[in-house]
């Protein structure tokens, strides 16, 4: 579950997007030579930023190491160490690759700007703030511009509470320039909508996966949660957690060496370097299409992650997807239109990105969809039922034989997926089903978004 991966495409993706990492900042390492943009340290409080000063234009990361009662309220109760954990959610985005050395990011070839906002004992909301709107191509009073503005920002730290509205509007302002936010859904196994920025919108929050596809025992859930990505699970082995550079350092820089981490915070940059290869497919891609994209062609979980997302974050059919033109082209909106409550009756579907808005009339009711799925292509189909109801989803192929289903509970979005391996197009249905919960004009609406 470490860092690696391999991208077996005959053209050259990686690209060198330019990822933003909202962290403690960076340390020099060689498997991220050559990645380093010029970045910023946003920390104002002189004894947060650990470096002598206040903000300034080197994001490095002189260690946040905190010794016992330092933050307060007797806090920590014994010593820690220097974190260096930007530097570790920068390995898993960008690491280089063919160096014989260490691991490969996601995103091989991405280039990193740093924005430094965390240091001993954490770090300020307007800080953070301010580095999202800056590292995303705004403007921040007294702060040079941003020669680098990236279409991507990292954000593996929260708090909890709701999201503030500091917050919300440095999102806001990234998002209108076209900058994707993807933040972690946090480490205390309780719903995230407790923990900020992962319940703040517009984000894409990500859980974390164990090695067996099933939820971490820490990570946070709930209805915020997009998608999912491996974040480990080192109770019984260091090795099950993610491996990526680091800095040997307890307290001030050492030298270069890579360490197994886990968290929600190794699971989000997983999906950031997903978004980069994405955008190097695809750059006109816009943050909606981004979330679209991951949530439709996220894989099913293999173990239990309840409340996890639409799946977890599958990187080739993603940029499969940013490729073909199907999931990217402008989505259009449809009614439901009756009868369809059988497969000779099913609804046409003809564009290939289309989002229904259906009801559940009665419990006894069911909805089919057709389309045509091209060679090559992959269905993917996304069920919001309302939020007091549980709605089924099924694909079947031509002859009715179900091909994929998705079950899950009250209030929970289904995701379900097939695709077309052969040479000719292919008639499928998608069909939704009441299980239980509200029925009627108002208390049965769901959405199907139906991407191929």
């Amino acid at each position: 579950m470490g860092a690696a991966f391999e991208e077996r495409r005959n053209i050259a993706l990686d690209g060198g997007i330019k990822v933003g990492i909202v962290d403690t900042g960076i340390r020099p390492h060689a498997d991220l030579s050559g990645a380093i943009l010029p970045g910023y340290d946003f920390i104002s409080d002189t004894f947060v930023s650990n470096d002598g000063n206040g903000r300034d234009s080197d994001p490095s990361d002189p260690g946040d190491w905190i010794n016992a009662g330092e933050c307060g309220g007797g806090e920590p109760t014994q010593f820690e160490s220097s974190s260096w954990h930007g530097t570790h959610v920068a390995g898993t985005i960008a690491a280089r690759t063919n160096n014989a050395t260490g691991v490969a990011g996601i995103a091989f070839n991405a280039k990193v700007v740093p924005a430094r906002v965390l240091g001993k004992c954490g770090g300020y909301t307007s800080d953070i703030a301010d580095a999202i709107v800056w590292v995303s191509g705004g403007t921040v009073s007294g702060v040079p511009a941003n020669a680098n503005p990236a279409k991507v920002i990292n954000i593996s730290l929260g708090g909890g509470g709701a999201c503030d509205t500091t917050t919300q509007n440095a999102i806001n302002s990234a998002r209108s320039r076209g900058t994707s936010v993807i933040v972690a859904a946090g480490n205390e196994n309780q719903n995230a909508s407790n923990s900020s920025p992962a319940n703040c919108s517009g984000v894409v929050t990500v859980a974390s996966v164990n090695r067996s596809g099933g939820r971490s025992y820490f990570s946070n859930f709930g209805a915020t949660v997009e998608v999912a990505a491996p974040g480990g699970d080192m109770r019984t082995s260091a090795s099950n957690g993610i491996l990526s550079t680091l800095n040997t350092g307890t307290t001030a820089p050492g030298s270069d060496t890579y360490a197994f981490y886990q968290g929600t915070s190794m699971a989000t940059p997983h999906v950031v370097g997903v978004v980069a290869l994405m955008l190097s497919a695809k750059p006109t891609l816009t943050p909606d299409q981004v979330t679209q994209i991951l949530q439709s062609t996220a894989r099913p979980f293999p173990a239990t992650c309840s409340q996890c997302g639409s799946g977890i974050v599958n990187a080739s059919a993603a940029v499969d997807a940013a490729l073909g033109g199907g999931p990217t082209d402008p989505p259009g909106t449809v009614a439901e239109v009756e009868p369809n409550n059988s497969r000779t009756a099913g609804q046409l579907l003809s564009a290939s990105n289309t989002t229904v808005n259906g009801t559940m009339s009665s419990s006894s009711d069911t909805d089919y969809y057709r389309l045509t799925l091209p060679a090559g292509h992959t269905l993917a189909a996304t069920l919001t039922p309302n939020a007091s109801s549980d709605y089924d989803l099924y694909i079947y192929n031509s002859n009715g034989a179900l091909i994929a289903s998705s079950a899950r509970s009250t209030g929970l979005v289904d995701s379900a997926s097939v695709t077309n391996t052969g040479t000719a197009g292919l008639t499928r249905y998608v069909r939704v089903v009441y299980y239980s919960g509200g029925t009627g004009a108002t208390s049965g609406k769901y959405t199907l978004n139906v991407t191929f």
